[in-house]
């Protein structure tokens, strides 16, 4: 997202600049991690080196490097946290944990993958509802929408509303993959992102109703699912090519005296 804010440059990260900095005996300033343009600011968060540390630790760095930086105090009219799904991780479900959000918008397309994260999202809201946090579901964006309608059916059994559905359109597709920002207002989706912004800020946070599994299946055709499948138990022979071999144990058994 802020690769794209900002014409394909990449940001410095807020993890990579405090080790930096922290190596050095410095401070992390907010002009070290936070650029802007036309008037949005942005930072990226970033994450551990591969195979060296769990994304998740590395979100919970960052907030509370954030909020040395004052976080709580910033005076912006909308403050937007980019996250991926995942929130079976205690890092990823930090701000729905915390309260450090007031909604939450879950973005997803007509594929079960996307989905069964979907859902997780919303299962960590209401999780975290019963706990006592405050947070809510603002709503579901459809993302590459090509009409065949399991997200709109997903959003509805969940209980929260479409804030919109980007269609799976060839220009919109190439203008982001050059990072171009696509929702101009003289462009030709301009009017759909400013509904979505619009449709964003009114929204008000709902407790979404998540589905289970059988569920998610369910709003896909059984020839996709193979629904009516019966599953068989496998065997042992099935798993070593024989007939399983039962050896006598080897435990001592004592006799009561």
């Amino acid at each position: 997202t802020t690769s794209l804010l900002f014409g394909g440059k990449a940001c410095p990260t807020i993890i990579e600049t405090s080790s930096r900095k922290k190596l050095a005996g410095e401070a992390v300033s907010i002009s070290d991690v936070c650029f802007k343009r036309d008037g949005v600011y942005a930072m990226e968060l970033g994450g551990p080196e591969v195979g060296r540390g769990c994304g998740g630790r590395g979100i919970i760095h960052g907030f509370e490097t954030l909020e040395k930086l004052g976080f709580h105090d910033w005076g912006f009219d909308y403050v937007l946290l980019d996250f991926l799904g995942d929130v079976v991780c205690g890092g990823f479900g930090l701000p729905i944990a915390r309260d450090m959000c007031q909604k939450v918008i879950v973005v997803g397309s007509n594929d079960l993958q996307s989905l069964y994260v979907a859902n997780n999202v919303c299962s960590a809201v209401e999780y975290f509802r019963k706990l006592g946090g405050n947070v809510g579901v603002a709503g579901m964006v459809i993302n590459k929408d090509d009409g065949t309608g399991e997200a709109q059916a997903f959003a509805r059994n969940a209980g929260i509303p479409v804030l919109a559905a980007i269609p799976a359109h060839e220009d919109i597709r190439r203008k982001s993959a050059s990072y171009e920002i696509i929702g101009k207002p003289d462009g030709e989706w301009g009017a759909l992102f400013a509904e979505l912004a619009q449709n964003v800020a009114d929204a008000p946070p709902v407790r979404p109703k998540p589905q289970t599994q059988d569920q998610l299946l369910g709003l896909f055709s059984a020839e996709t699912t193979g629904r009516d499948f019966v599953m068989e138990p496998a065997t042992m022979f099935d798993m070593v090519g024989k007939e399983e071999l039962v050896k006598p144990t080897l435990e001592v058994v004592y006799d009561a005296v």
